[in-house]
């Protein structure tokens, strides 16, 4: 994986700062441990130049508990600290060493593979250890650590009494193969039982029923579990999460894995991360910060629907649960398998490079375990209702909704959540702002009421007196509907029929299977028992026409998504797509996503784009940004763009504030571990002569372009 898989490099004070001794009071009668009195630690701070091991001795009263792996307490610059103790040496470069404050509790938390992973995940991302320790270690409960300990010593004990080790848990069956249909599948299923290491990019067909990808997932990690070796499977939401886990224990004993995800709230997280933490559970299911789970022997690392944002972490560095399972992946030699019914342009790289093997169905079984795709932009749909192109819902995705209402439920798949989320003037369409901050303004749905009113998106106040800044008119007309209005209208089109929402914070994860008009945003769709009569995927040019590099790639990704919960064209499953002819279209007609990926990949090659090449973007004001570029010292092979003014956001109308700028940085994968090492080195220079203000970095940042 070329510099994805580089070991991260020690960062020290640069440019001839000297690093204070941290020197210990002579007179304070501190007693040291005989053996091994230095506890290197890394301490919880998100300055960059802290981001090294430091040196403190160990009072002979904590000699026993601070151990490699335990939360500790340290004085660092008369603050305290939180850290880790990463490792006990006998000696230290520095003459006189203050002692550990506080030892939280002798449990070893942080695992010498998750710390591994860390540096390698700051080394990748230009962040500190600490920042991705944050994410891979859960908060404390004091009483779980309590009951944790005296479970480990009842197990020590009953180890010692017993003439053999204590039976583990019997592997599952993974039963009839749900991958009959894939060419190669078995030999990867095969090649994981037996204890090998394969890299895989799997198609999966279907999002409902016996054959969905919630259980070919559970029976791969069956087959992983049959080497004896432990698995971690990411998804990006609770709504897969909670799927995936019905699924993994109609497969699993219910005892053999668990959920790591921080909604479960902080003691139900904590306690299972203990019972990883200990060996007896090697399966871990869960959302972003389940990469880091301490699963001991680890054999599979899985993540389903690579392309969605929800697995980039929302705090610095910013990390791709994809990358870090990665990452993960060449520390412990596991196996990779990345799944999705669409795929993305990074897995389309592992693919194209020849890292890991594609797995795909037959087109034979893609025609027959897929829905029926309609286009209303195609020729023949345009002949028999020329004004399709203008309507939101043409002629034939009604006559559709109908007609499958006999059979089932029907899904209609919107791009926006809300009634009305953007408004404009009626006489000059232009775009209905708030007087009080400039915001854009949006018609909301009262609670418990059957009226309207306007807010606005920035600041919230409502809008009782609109008039519009260039014509001075006082009405308004709606540009973008939202699931709700959608909801209404089709409501009242089909008045037997209930309708049912999935959005905002009212998401579902089923729904009965009985016809019904179900309306969801991306994202958000609801899965039902045995599929979807019908789906009609609203909005699609509005999705198309986003500014973004990647605009084609997700599109097509949620038409797939919503598209796979449908049933067999055999079994009259039916999808309707309306937007214009593009490739996109054409792809989800075809079920050809990795058709569409190789295409994406290779455009992008032949640009110079990502995934091709690494990026990294530098944001801040105009002259740090200028200054900070200037000090890399990069290589002409490394391309920059920019600076150029990042758009102003939310409170745009303030006007004192220089607005930030934005340089990108494109380079090759061969050069991208030095030139990542380089930017990590010139952010802890800077921020230890605190020179100019901090500027923000970010690498491969999916909104970035």
């Amino acid at each position: 994986m070329d510099d994805d898989l580089s070991h991260g490099v020690q960062l020290s004070l640069l440019g001839g700062f000297v690093a204070k001794k941290r020197v210990a009071d002579p007179h304070s009668g501190v007693v040291l441990a005989p053996n091994l009195p230095v506890a290197q630690v890394v301490i919880d701070s998100p300055l960059p130049h802290l981001d090294r091991i430091f040196d403190y001795s160990v009072p002979l009263e904590l000699d026993g508990d601070a151990q490699p792996g335990v939360r500790v307490r340290v004085k660092f610059s008369g603050q305290d600290l939180n850290g880790f103790i990463v490792a006990r040496v006998a000696e230290s470069e520095s003459a006189r060493l203050v002692p550990l404050a506080r030892v939280y509790s002798a449990v070893p938390v942080l695992a010498p593979q998750v710390l591994e992973l860390a540096r390698k995940v700051a080394a990748r991302y230009c962040g500190t250890v600490a920042d991705v320790l944050r994410v891979a270690v859960p908060p404390r409960v004091a009483s779980l650590d309590k009951v944790f300990l005296q479970q480990a010593g009842e197990r020590a004990s009953l180890s010692a009494m017993a003439d053999a080790p204590l039976d583990a848990e019997p592997p599952a069956t993974p039963g009839h193969s749900l991958f009959a249909d894939f060419p190669h599948a078995e030999d990867f299923l095969t090649r994981l039982a037996m204890g090998d290491s394969p890299k895989a990019v799997l198609g999966s067909l279907a999002g409902y029923g016996a054959h969905s990808w919630h259980h070919q997932l559970a029976q791969v990690v069956a087959y992983c579990q049959i080497s004896g070796r432990g698995a971690i499977v990411v998804v990006p939401d609770l709504r897969d999460l909670e799927l995936l886990e019905q699924a993994f224990a109609s497969v699993l004993p219910v005892e053999s894995f668990v959920k790591l995800t921080a909604d479960d709230g902080p003691n139900l997280r904590y306690a299972n991360f203990l019972r990883v933490l200990s060996g007896d559970v090697r399966i871990v299911i869960g959302t972003r910060s389940a990469a880091y789970a301490p699963v001991a022997d680890l054999g599979l690392v899985c993540c389903w629907d690579d392309g969605d944002e929800l697995h980039v972490e929302r705090r610095a560095p910013y990390q791709h649960s994809r990358d870090v399972l990665l990452l993960r992946s060449e520390v412990e030699d596991a196996a990779v398998l990345m799944a999705g019914h669409s795929r993305s342009s990074e897995s389309q790289r592992l693919v194209a490079t020849g890292w890991a093997q594609e797995l795909l169905a037959g087109r034979p079984e893609v025609r027959k375990g897929s829905a029926r795709v309609v286009s209303t932009s195609d020729s023949y749909e345009t002949e028999r209702d020329p004004a399709a192109a203008m309507a939101r819902l043409p002629h034939r995705a009604w006559e559709t909704a109908k007609a499958a209402l006999k059979f089932g439920p029907v899904l209609v798949q919107v791009a926006r959540t809300g009634y009305a989320p953007a408004l404009a003037c009626q006489r000059c369409r232009e775009v209905a702002r708030c007087r009080h901050c400039a915001g854009p303004l949006m018609q909301t749905r009262s609670p418990g009421s059957s009226s309207n009113m306007v807010t606005c998106k920035w600041c919230g106040k409502a809008e009782t007196a609109f008039s519009c800044n260039t014509c001075g008119n006082h009405e308004l007309r709606a540009i973008a509907v939202g699931a709700l209005r959608t909801a209404e209208e089709l409501g009242r089109a089909f008045p037997s029929v209930p309708v049912i929402s999935s959005s905002g914070d009212h998401i579902k994860t089923t729904v009965p299977d009985r016809p019904a008009i179900v309306v969801a945003t991306i994202g958000a769709e609801p899965v039902a028992p045995n599929g979807y009569a019908a789906a009609l995927l609203l909005d699609g040019d509005s999705m198309l026409r986003r500014e973004s590099l990647r605009a084609g790639e997700e599109t097509l990704r949620r038409w797939m998504n919503a598209a796979a919960l449908v049933r067999p064209a055999k079994d009259g499953g039916i999808v309707v797509v309306t937007a214009e002819e593009s490739v996109e279209v054409g792809a989800l007609v075809r079920w050809d996503p990795a058709g569409h990926a190789e295409r994406e990949f290779a455009l992008r090659h032949e640009l110079g784009l990502p995934p091709a090449v690494r990026l990294a973007s530098l944001t801040g004001s105009e002259a740090d940004v200028e200054a900070f570029q200037a000090a890399l010292k990069l290589p002409a092979e490394v391309r920059s763009i920019g600076p150029a003014p990042v758009l102003v956001g939310r409170g745009g109308d303030s006007g004192d504030d220089a607005p930030d700028y934005r340089t990108i940085l494109l380079f090759p994968y061969p050069m991208a571990a030095a030139v990542t090492a380089t930017i990590r080195a010139l952010k802890a220079a800077n921020a230890a002569r605190r020179v100019g203000s901090p500027v923000q970095v970010r690498c491969d940042g999916l909104d970035v372009l």
